[in-house]
């Protein structure tokens, strides 16, 4: 007769990761990669946190899509639908309002591209994130808060 891992020992990922302990976890993550986003987006272009990006040689779209699926993809993973899409919207929408705070500024430059390359990012998050919910780990912890 074969035995389930948790017959066996090993502590099962509801037995790990307590459901509010994992919310948290998740929302305090999302609230930090927040505002990541906006002081990288709003810090001149010769300080020091974006010179040593820009010393990575990531292309530009790439960073605004890597961050955005982040800010989707948080949410996405556990909060309820109704959140997640306006999360998303939040998200597509701090991006717009960055470039043209990044305009105003003097210091960075306005990007339409950037734009589209955070809206990428945020599809991306959702498409990762959203089937990730359907795991049994996953499942088992947003079900039962």
């Amino acid at each position: 007769m074969r035995m389930n891992a948790a017959e066996e020992g090993v502590a099962s990922y509801t037995e790990v990761v307590r459901p509010a302990a994992f919310h948290k976890l998740v929302r305090v993550a999302w609230i930090i990669a927040i505002v990541v986003v906006i002081v990288g987006s709003l810090l001149p272009g010769n300080s020091g946190p974006i010179e040593a990006l820009d010393s990575l040689n990531i292309n530009d779209k790439v960073e605004h899509t890597i961050a955005y699926m982040v800010l989707a993809f948080l949410p996405a993973i556990h909060e309820r639908r109704g959140f997640v899409v306006a999360a998303a919207l939040g998200a597509a929408a701090l991006g717009v309002v960055l470039e043209f705070g990044q305009l105003l500024s003097g210091w960075r430059d306005f990007e339409v591209g950037d734009m589209l390359a955070d809206a990428l990012g945020v599809c991306i998050g959702l498409a990762i994130g959203v089937p990730l919910r359907r795991l049994e780990g996953l499942r088992a912890v947003i079900a039962s808060e």
